[in-house]
C-alpha cells in the first residue's frame, strides 16, 4: 500500500437552509401617536403552518437536524401546543402553507407526523411588554428612545420623565403599571426638591395614591412616606459596605440618618446607634422601623440639626452610655442552672455563657426577647453599671450638602475633655472617631474628584486634608446624572479639629 494513499471521506449530510424567521412579523405597527390605551389595537395575527404529532415523538423531532431553522422563532410563545380534545400535540412552524417548506422538509414531517394544520398566531396587549407599546405608539425623538424602565421602592414605580414625553405621561404610567403586576402606584418625580429635608414632589401617573410602601433590604424591612421622606433602592449596596465598617458594640452616630437605611442594620448589626434627623417625618419611619426590626435597645432616635447633634453627641453618650446587655441564654441552659443548684454543684465551666453576669455592650448584640423563667429556673443576673461609650463613626448621609457641616467638627469635643475630665477623658489619648461623608461631584475622573472633594471637605474643616492622609478612604458610590458622580470620603477626626478653640 502506498505511503501516501488517499483515504475515503463520507460525504457531508446536507440539510435544507433556514425558513425565514417570524421575528420581523411579531411587531406592532400602525399606532404611532395612539392618545389612550385601546387593548384591540395591539393585536397581531401571523398565520402559520403546523405538524400534528404524536407527543412521544415530540421531543425527537425538535431535536432532529433536519428541522434546524424551520420552528417557529417568537420570543415567549411556545413552539409546541395541545389540541384540545385530541392527545396530538401542533409542532408550530415558521411557514405559512407546505409550499413555503423545502421539499426534504417537507417529505420528512409527512413521514414522522400526523400530517398539516393551519393556524393563527394572535399576539395580543399581554405578550408585549412595556417597551413594545411604548415603542409602538409614542414618537420618534431626537433624544432617545421612549421610557420604560424605573426604580421601585416597594409597590411604587417612580420614573423621572423629560419634557418631550411629559404630554404622554398618564399614558406612560398606565403602561408601566399594566406590565409590572408587582406595582399599584407609578409616579414621577417632579424637578423640585425639598433641600431641607431631602424630598420630592411627586405625581401620581397611574394607580392607587397609596405612598406608604415596605421595602426589603439586607435583612432589614423599612417603611416609609415616599412623599416626605428621601429613600433610594439604588444604595443598597452602600448601605451594606459601610454597615461593614462598623464592628458590633462600636457607637455610630448617625446625623442625617432619614429612615435609617445605615443605623437600623447597624443597631441590627450589635452596633449602639443615635439616629438622628431633622425630618420629622423621617424621625417618625425610623422610630417605626426600629420596632419592626426589633432593635429599640441598640438605636435611638432623636430630631435636631445636624450640626447641633455632631456638637452634642460625644458628651451625650458619654453621660448616658447605652446599658450593658445580659447574654442570651436558652431555657435548656437555664434548667440545667435550676438542676445543679438544687444538687449542690456548683461547678460550671467559665466557658459557659450560662454562667456570665453581664458583658459590654462591644461584645456581643442585644439579645431578643424571652420568656420569663419559670419559679424553679433562675432568673438572669442583673444588669452591671454601664461602661462610658466613644462615638467611633460618624455618618453624614446628605450628598448635596453634608460637606457643609464639617465645619461643626470643630471644638466639638471641648465640652467632652472639659466635663469629662474628672472620669478618666483624657484627650491626648482618646481614639477620634471616623468621620464619613457623602457627597456630590462634578468632576468625572478621579483626580480631579479627588481633589475637589478634599479642597471643600478642607475648606469646612479648616484643616488639611488629601488623599495621604492616614485612614482617608475616598470610594465611588455611583454615577447619578450626567457629569455629577457621588463619592463617600472617610477620614479619621483630627485632633487639632475635634479641640479647636476658635
Amino acid at each position: 500500500m502506498s505511503a501516501v494513499a488517499s483515504s475515503s471521506k463520507s460525504p457531508a449530510l446536507k440539510y435544507p437552509p433556514e425558513s425565514p424567521s417570524l421575528l420581523p412579523k411579531a411587531c406592532l405597527s400602525g399606532i404611532k401617536g395612539l392618545q389612550s390605551l385601546d387593548p384591540a389595537r395591539f393585536v397581531t395575527r401571523i398565520p402559520i403552518l403546523c405538524a400534528r404529532v404524536d407527543p412521544a415523538k415530540v421531543a425527537e423531532l425538535k431535536r432532529h437536524p433536519m428541522l434546524r431553522g424551520q420552528i417557529i422563532d417568537v420570543k415567549r410563545i411556545p413552539s409546541v401546543i395541545p389540541i384540545p380534545g385530541k392527545q396530538e400535540k401542533l409542532l408550530r412552524l415558521r411557514v405559512e402553507s407546505e409550499d413555503e417548506l423545502p421539499a426534504t422538509v417537507r417529505e420528512f414531517l409527512l413521514a414522522k407526523t400526523e400530517g398539516f394544520e393551519k393556524d393563527v398566531l394572535e399576539l395580543g396587549y399581554d405578550y408585549w411588554s412595556a417597551s413594545d407599546v411604548l415603542n409602538a405608539i409614542l414618537p420618534d425623538t431626537a433624544t432617545g428612545d421612549p421610557p420604560s424602565s424605573f426604580t421601585q421602592t416597594g409597590h411604587i414605580g417612580h420614573v423621572n420623565l423629560r419634557d418631550e414625553w411629559l404630554p404622554y405621561k398618564h399614558l406612560i404610567g398606565q403602561v408601566l403599571l399594566d406590565k409590572n403586576h408587582q406595582m399599584r402606584t407609578i409616579v414621577n418625580k417632579l424637578d423640585t426638591i425639598h433641600a431641607e429635608y431631602r424630598y420630592f414632589d411627586m405625581e401620581v401617573l397611574a394607580g392607587e395614591p397609596d405612598f406608604v410602601a415596605t421595602v426589603n433590604e439586607g435583612n432589614c424591612t423599612f417603611t416609609l412616606d415616599f412623599r416626605s421622606v428621601y429613600w433610594n433602592s439604588r444604595l443598597g449596596n452602600e448601605h451594606d459596605r459601610l454597615v461593614s465598617l462598623f464592628a458590633p458594640g462600636e457607637v455610630v452616630a448617625d446625623v442625617m440618618a432619614g429612615v435609617g437605611p445605615f443605623a437600623i442594620p447597624a443597631a441590627k448589626k450589635g452596633c449602639r446607634v443615635l439616629g438622628n434627623d431633622l425630618n420629622p417625618e423621617g424621625v417618625k419611619w425610623m422610630a417605626v422601623n426600629r420596632e419592626k426590626n426589633k432593635v429599640q435597645a441598640n438605636l435611638r432616635v432623636s430630631e435636631t440639626d445636624g450640626r447641633a447633634f455632631i456638637r452634642s453627641a460625644p458628651l451625650s453618650i458619654w453621660n448616658d452610655p447605652f446599658p450593658p446587655v445580659q447574654i442570651p441564654t436558652s431555657r435548656k441552659k437555664r434548667e440545667k442552672a435550676a438542676r445543679l443548684a438544687r444538687t449542690g454543684d456548683s461547678s460550671t465551666s467559665t466557658s459557659d455563657p450560662a454562667s456570665a453576669d453581664a458583658v459590654s455592650p462591644s461584645s456581643l448584640p442585644p439579645p431578643p426577647s424571652v420568656a420569663a423563667p419559670s419559679a424553679s429556673v433562675p432568673s438572669a443576673p442583673a444588669p452591671v453599671e454601664p461602661e462610658r461609650q466613644e462615638v467611633s463613626h460618624f455618618v453624614m448621609n446628605l450628598p448635596d450638602s453634608a460637606l457643609t457641616f464639617l465645619d461643626a467638627y470643630r471644638g466639638a469635643y471641648n465640652a467632652l475633655a472639659s466635663e469629662a475630665k474628672a472620669d478618666g477623658y483624657d484627650p491626648r489619648s482618646a481614639k477620634m472617631p471616623m468621620v464619613h461623608v457623602h457627597c456630590f461631584t462634578r468632576e468625572m475622573e478621579r483626580p480631579g474628584a479627588e481633589k475637589d472633594i478634599c479642597q471643600r471637605a478642607s475648606k469646612y474643616l479648616k484643616y488639611p486634608l488629601d488623599m495621604s492622609a492616614p485612614e482617608l478612604n475616598l470610594h465611588f458610590v455611583r454615577s447619578v446624572a450626567p457629569n455629577k458622580d457621588m463619592y463617600c470620603l472617610s477620614f479619621r477626626l483630627p485632633r487639632e479639629v475635634a479641640f479647636a478653640r476658635d
